[in-house]
């Protein structure tokens, strides 16, 4: 054998392919099957945490609303009472029906009658007696209705009662209804401020102990979309938790950077006013989905065991049926090595090995005796294959010269032509590269050759050429178009006045250059231009064909341009 093989020293063995294999099969099994067991686990998981979840905020909302609205009826139904209702707002009934109402209810942290002018009456604790609260809200509003308002700080108010133990602003929930006399008309309002931590004690204690919201953020939201409740998130924006899809839960990525298994529940308290808040719990996507990623952790170990015991049993398949194949593979790079008759595997095998190392030993003998004499043949071989190779690669450069250039001048032939031509079309279609079209004709060419003869016709034809070649630019394109026609191809050239300089300087270079024998020639050239309706580019070369009839009828020696 007249070469040898690339080295394979750096080549797997089928035994530690036989492993690998068997290993990575085993391994890929195992992984994928676990991934997806855990990603199907983890999405059911992520819907039953959702539905507790929002089971659970649902509750926690329905408690929250039944407490606003039972507030709102209680002030309503107090402000319909007798006492309230004959107009005598500083009786002291009246007072003592106040500050009953809320000893009974430790939520208030004040209620006061005040006149229609907008002047305390009487209140509990006599607080704010005799100021106005004309420009309140809740006064304005419920002289013609009852009021719910939204979460505030009352910095009056707040002056006359006990801080938070916490150091925290005191916050109040208005409600106030208006007090209607026998006559139908308005006499006063009733007012209350709740304390905002009878609203957060409600979410907290419908919490506490719940199963589904451990570890679970309650939000009390308001229609801003800032956060009323905890007051370490208060005045913080909420991202949109609205679910998708009709689900009852979504995973949103909150500012803080984490995603949440969220549920929004709006607080539907039907007061008369409605507060627009919303109850929004939320937790933790990794805690939500703990369990199931520590079981899937576990699942990817017993994974890698079982790839690795799988791997070692395959280890020991193969080595038992890849020994005599080595022996073979042995004896195959002696042969290459040209040693003499190598030593093949003996012994018991498989039968298919043994009829393999058979018919190696029968072609060894036959290989080496064939050697020397291939060895010529294919030195020979070779050396007819480069030479014909090189002769073939010159002939059918030469025949591609030929077939594309026009044996008298040189340029490009009409063929070559034609094909330019559809591919500056198809630019033009596809990317809108617009480009124009000059057919040149020699003026009383058959004249030239009728008196001086067709070799001086010929030199005409010629320097006409050069005279062309030299006038345009690097990227036009100019071809013997047939006969004394010469056809120029200008890209990306698209402006009529460019394009007409183009030509009236390829028209005068000829009529300037006077010809031995002849004196000076001239030439008419008919100009065309692509248009967005043009269907094919034959289209532009009858434009270009009409133009260079124009161009003659009218005298030649000029240029005529075909009309946009």
């Amino acid at each position: 054998m007249h070469e040898q093989s690339a080295p394979t020293s750096g080549a797997a063995s089928l035994r530690s392919r036989l492993t690998l294999w068997f290993g990575s099969l085993a391994l890929f099994t195992l992984l994928s099957a676990g991934f997806y067991v855990g990603h199907i686990a983890i999405e059911k998981m992520t819907a039953a945490e959702g539905a507790a979840m929002h089971a659970s905020a649902a509750t926690v909302a329905n408690a929250l609303a039944t407490g606003l609205r039972e507030r709102e009826d209680e002030i309503y139904l107090l402000s319909r009472s007798s006492r309230l209702a004959s107009g005598n707002l500083d009786a002291v009934e009246v007072l003592q029906s106040l500050e009953r109402r809320k000893e009974v209810h430790q939520e208030y942290a004040w209620i006061g009658v005040a006149d229609t002018d907008g002047t305390i009456v009487q209140a509990t604790g006599g607080m704010l007696v005799a100021q106005s609260v004309r420009e309140r809200p809740w006064f304005k509003s419920a002289l013609k209705e009852r009021y719910a308002g939204d979460v505030h700080e009352a910095v009056l108010l707040a002056k006359l009662l006990p801080g938070h133990p916490s150091g925290e602003p005191l916050r109040f929930v208005d409600f106030a209804a208006p007090i209607v006399g026998a006559n139908g008309q308005t006499v006063g309002v009733l007012g209350a401020h709740l304390h905002w931590s009878w609203v957060t004690g409600l979410v907290e204690d419908a919490v506490s102990g719940r199963r589904g919201l451990q570890q679970t953020d309650i939000l009390i939201v308001d229609r801003t979309n800032h956060i009323l409740y905890p007051e370490r998130l208060t005045g913080e924006s909420v991202p949109d938790t609205s679910p998708a899809q009709h689900l009852d839960y979504e995973v949103i990525h909150w500012p803080d950077g984490r995603d949440y298994l969220s549920s929004e529940v709006k607080i539907n308290a039907k007061t008369h006013a409605d507060l627009g808040w919303r109850l929004v719990a939320r937790k933790p996507l990794d805690i939500a989905t703990r369990p199931i990623r520590d079981l899937s952790g576990q699942l990817l170990l017993l994974g890698v065991l079982a790839a690795l015991l799988f791997a070692l049993l395959a280890y020991h398949l193969a080595r038992r049926l890849s020994r005599p194949i080595e022996q073979l593979a042995q004896a195959a790079r002696q042969v290459e090595s040209r040693q003499a008759m190598p030593q093949f595997p003996t012994g018991r095998q498989v039968r298919e090995i043994a009829q393999l190392s058979q018919s190696m030993q029968s072609m060894t003998r036959s290989l080496l005796a064939k050697e020397q004499e291939l060895a010529a043949i294919n030195s020979t071989l070779e050396a007819t294959v480069i030479e014909r190779t090189q002769a073939l690669t010159e002939a059918n450069a030469e025949l591609a010269r030929l077939a594309a250039q026009d044996g008298l001048t040189g340029l490009a032939n009409r063929r070559r032509f034609d094909e330019r031509l559809t591919d500056a079309f198809l630019a033009c279609k596809r990317y809108g590269r617009d480009f124009s079209l000059l057919l040149l004709d020699v003026d009383h060419f058959k004249q030239v050759n009728d008196t001086h003869g067709h070799p001086v016709g010929d030199r005409v034809l010629k320097q006409v050429a050069k005279l062309i070649g030299e006038s345009l630019r690097a990227t036009d394109f100019v071809a013997r178009y047939g006969g004394e026609e010469f056809v120029v191809l200008l890209p990306d050239t698209s402006d009529r006045t460019t394009s007409l300089g183009v030509a009236e300087k390829l028209r005068a270079a000829i009529a300037a250059a006077p010809v031995a024998e002849v004196g000076h020639i001239t030439a008419s050239i008919g100009l065309s231009i692509t248009r967005a309706a043009d269907q094919d580019p034959w289209q532009i070369v009858g434009r270009a064909d009409a133009a260079l009839y124009q161009a003659k009828a009218a005298g030649r020696n000029r240029v005529s341009m075909a009309p946009d």
